[in-house]
């Protein structure tokens, strides 16, 4: 993938068809990412694994900034010549990845969630997520994204806390400081030959990421009016989310909270109305019903993957957390 800092790809056929493809490979896979039907994702969707799009390595850097300019790319003749043949199935990116929507409108899938997004929105795609367009007219979009290594370590642990992230319409001041942040941290990239040049890119990056999480944050509640039990709440859903592949059980996230099993529950129950087993089982079965999608891993394979060896066990949860077993699901959404 190629760190464009300065590419514009404008609208039309021939203009298409005048960019190398190389130039194309944008780390905004949300939107070079399309597909000519669903046909056509089911067919390209299967790869062993989830893929991953890394990210922009033109510079060593792990980072990217970059706006983007697409028109009609469900045009069959511009997604041949614009779009990556790779990019018609769901995928991961390694990096934390915000979308800034100018202009335009986007259909997006997350996780098996539909969103529309429309123009003067902003959203956020955590690395764990699965994600791929459905449709797209006539789009301006800025995109920034960055790495664990190169992101600021109190912003990594309050992105944990927004995931998962829905888009959020701006305020017109708002959107207007970010996408002219944009274009002044876009100038920052061209500096290629500047001995701070890695330093502009991080810092910008970072500017961004501080000015998105600020508006998620707006319209969450105050961390400083969180309750007890919603406190204990998110810190175990943080945990859940590094651990859910070897910690199976509410004792094991009560152990770790320095908590007793029947607090946990309680404090997670008054929060959510759900048990802790409730959010252990959702959160494998996600990451479950994400390897049968968009993978050719078998059941079993999948089983083993997220900690389970007893393989039939893990089907008799899949079928009674999800009401069908693990291959009728992989069945029904190849149809």
């Amino acid at each position: 993938m190629h760190f464009w800092s300065s590419i514009v790809i404008k609208g039309s056929k021939k203009q298409f068809k005048d960019i190398k493809l190389s130039e194309t490979k944008s780390h905004c896979g949300f939107l070079l990412k399309l597909s000519l039907d669903a046909e056509s994702q089911t067919m390209h969707k299967k790869n062993g694994s989830i893929p991953v799009n890394t990210m922009a390595d033109s510079f060593g850097a792990g980072i990217s900034i970059e706006r983007v300019f697409l028109k009609d790319l469900l045009n069959p003749e511009n997604i041949t010549s614009a779009a990556p043949e790779d990019g018609k199935q769901s995928h991961r990116h390694d990096g934390h990845s915000f979308f800034l929507l100018e202009s335009g409108s986007v259909s997006i899938e997350i996780d098996f969630q539909k969103y529309m997004i429309i123009p003067q929105s902003v959203i956020y795609i955590h690395p764990n997520q699965v994600h791929r367009t459905i449709a797209s007219d006539d789009v301006t979009v800025s995109c920034w994204s960055v790495t664990n290594e190169n992101l600021n370590p109190e912003y990594l642990k309050l992105l944990e806390g927004i995931t998962p992230a829905k888009p959020i319409v701006l305020q017109q001041e708002t959107f207007a400081m970010l996408s002219d942040a944009v274009t002044l941290f876009i100038k920052f990239a061209a500096l290629k030959n500047d001995k701070l040049h890695h330093s502009f890119l991080k810092d910008s990056c970072n500017a961004l990421i501080a000015l998105a999480i600020s508006q998620y944050l707006a319209v969450a509640k105050p961390t400083d009016k969180l309750s007890r039990f919603e406190i204990v709440y998110r810190s175990f859903r943080e945990l859940l989310e590094r651990h859910y592949t070897t910690a199976k059980r509410p004792a094991d996230y009560a152990q770790k909270l320095n908590l007793s099993t029947p607090y946990l529950n309680e404090c997670v129950k008054n929060v959510t109305g759900f048990s802790v087993s409730y959010y252990i089982q959702q959160r494998i079965i996600l990451e479950a019903k994400r390897l049968l999608f968009h993978s050719d891993k078998s059941v079993k394979e999948i089983a083993a993957l997220l900690g389970y060896d007893d393989y039939p066990y893990f089907s008799r949860l899949f079928t009674k957390v999800t009401g069908i077993t693990a291959l009728a699901f992989r069945s029904k959404n190849l149809d």
